[in-house]
């Protein structure tokens, strides 16, 4: 089967290789989907790059997110699944094989029915970036009649985070930090749009709330946005972070927090288990059924073009998400 593959971890034209590898075996409880699509995150270069630690295998096939269609079944599995479009999670989170490659071999629920609606190039979107959002916004419930923060609203996840929460009722207030990125967040839905970098954004956001303070924030840097976070989050509200790159080690004002009945969740979609997992991928296709969700794809590109796939994702220049035709 065709792959990408690396056995080093490095810049990605010295260490992707393109080539043929055997096609995988169905084990117990498994299926093995044909992918059509595979989509490139931030998690999958840092990996490559070495960022995330030394390689635990001899060789690793890129990628978490992916389309496709199932095409075996194992022991255990209903063969009623066979010929299903799906979509798929965690395909390279501590596995050796991940969707970069023509075929993958994954268990049964790993692989989640794909809606009529949705494109392969969408379903490729979906394990991490739309993941990731759905359970910042619905981690602790549903959220008709609240207000919802969603800071860096043109980004993969803010986009996606945008969209849950509109579909879920509430009212919702996105911050950019460019005009550019601001008619990016506003074809996401978003009621209120703010560029942080101008004017305060403070001000800004309890203005948008209506002078209240907001009831939820899906945030993409902690570290950098808490004193912020402090002054617009009600007594009681909750953050939902799953990033801190500026500020890793941010020094937390606990008292002020405690008293505040603050609710800190911090998440990595990797490792969501049982129920909060089985919550996501409901509440993900129920949005794509209903029509809630436009995906934006910024870059479609065929395998062999993967080198550049993951340096256009580690440049940070294109607004979306970039898939792997394979």
């Amino acid at each position: 089967m065709r792959s990408i593959w690396y056995e080093a971890t490095g810049h990605a034209r010295d260490v992707l290789i393109s080539g043929d590898r055997d096609k995988p075996t169905v084990g117990s409880g498994e299926v093995l989907v044909g992918v059509k699509t595979s989509g490139v995150n931030p998690s999958d270069v840092k990996t490559r790059a070495g960022a995330r630690g030394p390689m635990a295998f001899p060789f690793c096939i890129p990628h978490s997110d992916g389309a496709g269609v199932i095409e075996e079944v194992g022991p255990g599995v209903d063969a009623n699944r066979l010929g299903e479009r799906v979509w798929i999670w965690n395909g390279a989170w501590k596995r050796q094989f991940g969707t970069c490659a023509e075929y993958i071999s994954i268990p049964h629920e790993m692989a989640v029915p794909l809606p009529e609606n949705t494109s392969y190039e969408a379903g490729a979107c979906l394990g991490v970036p739309a993941s990731t959002a759905c359970y910042g916004v619905f981690a602790d419930g549903d959220i008709e009649g609240q207000t919802l923060l969603v800071t860096g609203g043109a980004g993969a996840v803010g986009r996606y985070a945008i969209q849950f929460g509109k579909w879920g009722g509430a009212k919702v207030i996105a911050t950019v930090s460019s005009d550019e990125k601001a008619e990016h967040a506003k074809t996401a839905g978003a009621d209120h749009i703010i560029n942080y970098k101008s004017g305060d954004p403070v001000r800004a956001i309890l203005d948008a709330a209506g002078g209240q303070h907001v009831d939820r924030i899906v945030e993409v840097e902690f570290g950098g946005n808490l004193n912020a976070s402090n002054q617009v989050l009600r007594s009681g509200g909750v953050i939902a972070t799953y990033g801190s790159t500026a500020e890793p080690t941010p020094t937390l004002p606990f008292y002020d927090m405690m008293f505040n009945g603050i609710t800190l969740k911090m998440y990595l979609i990797y490792l969501l288990k049982g129920s909060q997992r089985e919550m996501v991928c409901r509440r993900v296709n129920e949005a794509l059924l209903s029509g809630a969700v436009s995906h934006k794809v910024a870059e479609v590109l065929p395998i062999e073009e993967t080198a550049s796939a993951h340096e256009i994702v580690e440049s940070g220049r294109l607004i979306g998400n970039v898939i792997i035709e394979i």
